[in-house]
């Protein structure tokens, strides 16, 4: 099972995201991350447990109050870092639960239009999705994602973040 936790606000959001994450703990997963925001999107991703997160996160610590986080129980792509979520594309990062049941036709028609992919997942998908919404139409996080989501069949929960607006998470199911 997936889990994803979300923080805006005053206080470093590093600690609290992997506080929340350790709280969905119970459930299995096969990789952990965490997008901050300071100026720019920040990325932490480990395979396995979320120490292994953690531990990655002393070495190389994140500064910021907005953030998303998310544990990873792979349904489309193995177990790597690269399928790890968040998943970034200029300034949006998403992460996401669930199955995007016409990812393979939307992973073609992306592929057709030059865009090439970083992972195997269908998550990666929306964030294009969303990046390019917001790029075409000059629309707001929030209307970005709804028009990305118009694209998108399946069951799901996401959460996405942009440095173009640091005080936002716009959470969709």
């Amino acid at each position: 099972m997936c889990g994803i936790v979300g923080y805006v606000g005053a206080k470093p959001c590093a600690p609290i995201l992997i506080e929340g994450l350790k709280r969905l703990e119970y459930r299995g997963y096969d990789s952990a991350g965490l997008a901050v925001l300071n100026g720019q999107i920040q990325l932490r991703r480990s395979v396995g447990k979320l120490s292994n997160l953690e531990a990655l996160l002393t070495e190389s610590p994140l500064q910021g109050t907005t953030g998303v986080g998310h544990t990873r129980w792979a349904t489309h792509g193995r177990p790597s870092e690269s399928n790890a979520h968040p998943h970034i594309v200029q300034d949006v990062a998403v992460v996401h639960n669930g199955i995007f049941e016409n990812h393979l036709e939307l992973r073609k028609k992306l592929n057709n239009q030059g865009i090439q992919m970083a992972s195997d997942t269908d998550t990666e998908i929306v964030a294009h999705l969303i990046h390019q919404a917001r790029q075409e139409s000059n629309l707001s996080l929030f209307d970005a994602v709804r028009k990305a989501l118009g694209h998108i069949h399946g069951s799901y929960a996401l959460a996405v973040v942009s440095s173009a607006e640091p005080q936002t998470i716009v959470i969709a199911k």
